[in-house]
């Protein structure tokens, strides 16, 4: 277990808010090398947390240090020596090019005044590759498609070379392939360049999978852990989601791994309006087993348990 000199963000019973409390006695010691994941549903405080620690809106009770030192006492320019930060929305700025937006990352290094070195260049160029932009360096904000220019704006903070990323819903407009594709970069920083990656997302059930530890936020309190053991704390998050679409449905009993229930439940729902209360629903791999009165039948796919509950019941 590592000690507290390895701890590079501390929270301190922080409250997080603007004029009213929204998450209140979060505490957390987060590292180096560490991959961690906000968790939470909309409006409940993810984006008030990172603002915080970026600056934005002040701590309104406990402290929070970075590197030993109140992040209060940092000025606007220091902290961005030390933290970088994607947001969900970024603007579409016509003038830069995706080269160009990557490379302003570079410039908080240097005065205002200054040039690009060959090796800040090779630099940005390395990243556009990393993120599979080639394509796309020379071509205006404007004419990116979403995932495109949000794969643009986590170029940028990768080109500011902070210690600290944070990053607001970064997966948000990508595809599958893409969101794994940043996932296993965000992952690779955080070992290979020993980061320390703050983020949140709502594809979190994706996330989960490449984050160390993860804050659950959730009723104006912060849970913070291994990943696994928010998870184990909070065992309904990996409950399936049933989805109620239909008021007049009465669900059966569905014993299932988490994908074939809520595959089950919506077929149910969409294609039976009967009372399936007394009905057990068993996956035994290849077959559904369908249990009730005097009725116990297999079948092989949904449109035949469809078909047999609405000509039999």
């Amino acid at each position: 277990m590592k000690g507290s000199a390895d701890v590079h963000l501390e929270l301190k019973n922080a409250g997080f808010g603007y004029q009213s409390l929204l998450v209140q006695g979060a505490s957390a010691q987060l590292r180096l090398g560490e991959l961690c994941l906000i968790v939470g549903s909309n409006g409940v405080g993810k984006t008030t947390i990172l603002k915080t620690l970026l600056g934005q809106i002040p701590l309104m009770e406990g402290a929070i240090d970075l590197l030993g030192t109140p992040l209060h006492q940092y000025s606007v320019k220091e902290l961005a020596r030390h933290i970088s930060v994607v947001f969900s929305s970024s603007p579409r700025e016509s003038s830069l090019t995706v080269r160009d937006l990557i490379a302003l990352g570079r410039f908080i290094h240097y005065p205002f005044y200054f040039s690009l070195t060959s090796k800040d260049q090779l630099y940005v160029q390395e990243i556009i590759t990393q993120l599979h932009l080639e394509p796309y360096a020379h071509l205006t904000l404007e004419k990116l498609s979403d995932g495109n220019l949000q794969k643009a704006y986590i170029g940028r903070a990768l080109a500011q070379n902070t210690q600290l990323i944070l990053l607001d819903e970064p997966t948000t407009h990508l595809d599958e392939a893409n969101k794994i594709m940043i996932l296993n970069l965000l992952r690779k920083l955080s070992r290979e360049e020993n980061k320390l990656v703050l983020f949140s997302s709502h594809d979190w059930r994706l996330a989960k999978e490449f984050s160390d530890t993860m804050m659950l936020v959730d009723q104006g309190a912060l849970l913070y852990g291994l990943t696994e053991d928010v998870l184990y704390a909070r065992t309904q998050l990996l409950e399936p989601i049933l989805f109620d679409v239909s008021s007049s449905f009465v669900a059966p009993r569905i014993l299932a791994p988490a994908i074939f229930k809520e595959l089950l439940y919506s077929t149910l729902q969409k294609h039976v309006e009967k009372d399936l209360s007394t009905i057990q629903f068993t996956w035994n791999e290849p077959f559904w087993e369908v249990e009730g009165v005097s009725m116990h039948r297999k079948f092989t796919s949904f449109e035949e348990i469809v078909a047999f509950l609405n000509n039999s019941l």
